[in-house]
């Protein structure tokens, strides 16, 4: 399994990390590692001192593909879920201003927790979908699915011409405005409309 993130997807979550809004998907990757287990436990990282939550909406892969054109995008995921793309921040600075990549800031064991999915079904319009995140039951971020910079299938077509998608793949599609720390003993729930599809609890 492979853990696909988009960067930047929503500009006032650009705007707030003071990063320039792209004129084409943002990509990373997470390790298979990287896979919160459902049920198990989430442990603050040692090596951070800001450690900052960044919900998101993820497709899960249903087909393999290479070169997958636009229009025929939506036929290799088929469900959908929210999840947390858990960043250190105070790494992740720090790696920015020397120009260097953030893999040990967002790709450390444990840091996506992903939600129970939700199959696409007729009637399921996942271009205008609501999703949140609550930390202690105060809302923290909401965004919309209509204010992607770069749609779902055009982030599948574009993600395949660099990596072969196989079944099982995730996809997280960017965060919206919002993002913020969390410590020991905060509980995050995440929303898609108004089902509860994830809870975390900081360890």
């Amino acid at each position: 399994m492979k853990i696909f993130c988009v960067g930047r997807n929503y500009v006032d979550h650009a705007k707030e990390l003071g990063n320039d809004v792209p004129d084409e998907p943002v990509i990373f990757l997470k390790p298979k590692s990287a896979f919160l287990q459902p049920h198990m436990p989430f442990y603050y990282p040692e090596f951070t001192n800001e450690l900052h939550y960044e919900v998101e909406l993820v497709l899960r892969v249903s087909k393999n593909g290479k070169y997958i054109q636009e229009r025929h995008a939506s036929k290799y995921y088929n469900a959908i879920t929210v999840g947390i793309d858990f960043t250190a921040r105070d790494i992740q600075a720090e790696l920015k201003k020397k120009g260097l990549p953030w893999e040990i800031a967002k790709a450390w064991d444990n840091s996506a927790a992903v939600g129970k999915f939700i199959d696409l079904k007729p009637g399921l319009n996942i271009n205008d979908l609501n999703f949140s995140l609550q930390k202690n039951k105060e809302i923290v971020q909401q965004g919309n699915s209509k204010d992607m910079l770069f749609t779902f299938d055009q982030i599948v077509s574009y993600v395949s011409n660099f990596f072969s998608l196989n079944i099982g793949d995730l996809i997280f599609t960017g965060t919206p405005a919002g993002v913020g720390e969390c410590v020991v003993g905060d509980i995050l729930e995440a929303y898609i409309e108004k089902d509860a599809l994830l809870e975390v609890e900081v360890k």
